[in-house]
C-alpha cells in the first residue's frame, strides 16, 4: 500500500496526478483539518499530526511505502525515524526542513506571528476563491491546479496552520532530531525548482538518514502538480528497487 501525505496549504487531492499514474494501491490521506473538520480536542500542533498518521498507518494493519510532501515529509521523517516499524520504504522531499540549521521561510515567520498570522488568514479567506487562486499560479501552478488549492483553503485549515506553525518553534529539528539512519529504505526528493528547498542542506539530511537523494529536475515545490510524470518515475523506479 502507497500512502501519500500532503502538507500545507493543501488538501488530499494534490496527490491525484499522480496515484492516477502508479499501479500500485494507494490511499491519500486527509490531515485532520485540511479539507475535513478538525477533531474535537486537536491542538494541531506537529506531534498530534505525527500520533495521528502512526494511528492511521496502525489501522492499515501493514508495513506501507510513506510519501510525504513539504509538511507531510516532515511528518514522514518523524515516522521513519521514531516509528518506523510502520514503513517498508518511505520518501519525503523539502529535506532542508529537517535540517539543524533550518529557518522558517517568510510565510512560516508570519504565520507563527501573534496577531499578524490570524489577520494574514483573515485577510486571505475573505476573497474570492479566483483572487485567491493567484498566489498559487505565480508559484507555477495551472489556472485549474491553483483553483483546486485554493478551493481547499477556509477558516479551519487557517487555525490549524496557524497552531502546527506556532508548534515547530525554532524548527523540526530541535523538537525531533537528532536523526539517525532509518531502518526503513528512504529517499529525499529535491525538486531543482523548489523555492523552499536547500539542496546542500537537503543532502546533509539524506546522508544522516542514510537515505538516496534525487533531484527532479525542473520540477517546483508543488510538484505533485507540477511534474507528475517525472515523480511517478522516479517513485516506482524506487520502489521496483525494493522488491
Amino acid at each position: 500500500m502507497i500512502v501519500f501525505v500532503h502538507g500545507v496549504p493543501e488538501t488530499a487531492p494534490m496527490w491525484d496526478k499522480v496515484r492516477a499514474g502508479i499501479s500500485q494501491e494507494s490511499v491519500a490521506l486527509a490531515l485532520p483539518g485540511f479539507g475535513c473538520p478538525r477533531p474535537s480536542g486537536f491542538g494541531a500542533t506537529m506531534d498530534e499530526y505525527v500520533t495521528w498518521l502512526v494511528e492511521e498507518l496502525d489501522a492499515i494493519g501493514e508495513p506501507v511505502d510513506l510519501v510525504g510532501h513539504d509538511w507531510g515529509a516532515g511528518f514522514t521523517y518523524r515516522v521513519a525515524t521514531a516509528f518506523g516499524d510502520r514503513l517498508r520504504s518511505w520518501v519525503a522531499d523539502i529535506g532542508n526542513l529537517a535540517h539543524p540549521d533550518y529557518e522558517w521561510h517568510d510565510f512560516a515567520k508570519l504565520w507563527q506571528t501573534p496577531g499578524e498570522g490570524e489577520a494574514f488568514v483573515a485577510s486571505q479567506n475573505e476573497l474570492p476563491v479566483e483572487e485567491r487562486a493567484t498566489t498559487f499560479e505565480a508559484m507555477g501552478l495551472t489556472h485549474e491546479d491553483a483553483l483546486e488549492m485554493a478551493a481547499g483553503s477556509d477558516e479551519t485549515m487557517g487555525a490549524c496552520i496557524l497552531d502546527l506553525y506556532r508548534s515547530a518553534l525554532p524548527n523540526a529539528h530541535a523538537k525531533w532530531g537528532p536523526w539517525s539512519p532509518t531502518n526503513a529504505p528512504g529517499l529525499v526528493l529535491n525538486p531543482t525548482d523548489d523555492f523552499f528547498g536547500d539542496e546542500g542542506l537537503a543532502r546533509q539530511v539524506a546522508d544522516s538518514l542514510g537515505a538516496r537523494f534525487e533531484p527532479i529536475e525542473g520540477a517546483g515545490h508543488f510538484w505533485p502538480y507540477q511534474t507528475p510524470e517525472k515523480a511517478i518515475s522516479i517513485l516506482e523506479s524506487f520502489w521496483a528497487s525494493l522488491d
